[in-house]
């Protein structure tokens, strides 16, 4: 099993969390950006299916490993037989708990495997929790704690001016103000910018989660306001002085009726 069986062999606590950011970014798209394939993944039809993430951010809904004891610890089994007897919100966050569950117990199985002290196994659990959890992602209370730390106006603000500084700053994030101020500026100015880089740095993307750095291309719905790194949505710097009003994948995409 694919998902179970994998290359690569995380040994040093750094490298637990990276295997740790790469299978939950891939999570995070399944339950995001790739909504639809993954709901049309789990056909209840099929046998006991899990969603795994690998550690190459992608994602694959597939059988459990046959041995016993599995290389890894397993995720929920069956998620494709409660997907039509549930809302489909309520689905998707049934599974990011769960996913959630499941990101853990694969690091901390590492930690043991690899004979983390308390420690190391410390230091571990705080990398991950600087992270928010999927289920805040998908739900969008990562997003909500953001915006209570930056004022009312923040996402107007940051949406009316993505245009503007989309040409001017074509590697960065859309706003004028993702970088520092030069030395020389006056004090009161360098206030100002200093804010807004904090404002930016809350800045969570709603695709993969992660937050907001200063050498990333992002862009800016125009619809629900959330921002998204130009790659998890396919949107390049060139590309978008020609988009007059983005549409992230959520908000383009069509509602499915439910029977």
């Amino acid at each position: 099993m694919e998902g179970a069986s994998i290359p690569y062999n995380p040994r040093t606590v750094e490298e637990v969390f990276k295997d740790f950011r790469g299978r939950r970014a891939g999570m995070v798209k399944a339950l995001t950006t790739d909504v639809k394939l993954f709901y049309e993944s789990c056909d209840p039809e099929k046998e006991n299916l899990c969603l795994y993430g690998l550690p190459n951010e992608t994602w694959e809904v597939n059988l459990p490993a046959e041995e016993v004891p599995p290389e890894l610890p397993e995720p929920a089994l069956g998620i494709n037989f409660a997907r039509d007897g549930m809302e489909e919100k309520d689905w998707l966050t049934l599974v990011a708990v769960h996913s959630d569950a499941w990101l853990l117990a694969v690091a901390f199985y590492f930690g043991a495997r690899f004979g983390f002290g308390k420690n190391e196994r410390r230091k571990l659990f705080s990398m991950i929790n600087d992270l928010p959890t999927i289920y805040e992602v998908v739900t969008g209370n990562a997003k909500s704690q953001s915006r209570e730390k930056t004022p009312n106006s923040s996402s107007k603000s940051k949406s009316n001016t993505k245009m503007q500084s989309r040409q001017s700053e074509s590697h960065t994030k859309g706003s004028s103000k993702s970088q520092p101020p030069p030395k020389d500026e006056d004090d009161e100015s360098g206030e100002e910018e200093d804010e807004d880089e904090d404002e930016h740095g809350n800045t969570l993307c709603g695709s993969c989660g992660e937050y907001y750095a200063n050498d990333e291309f992002w862009i800016c719905c125009d619809v629900c306001e959330k921002w998204f790194h130009g790659k998890c949505v396919r949107i390049t710097p060139a590309r978008a002085e020609h988009i007059k009003q983005y549409k992230c994948p959520s908000c383009s995409g069509t509602k499915r009726g439910r029977v």
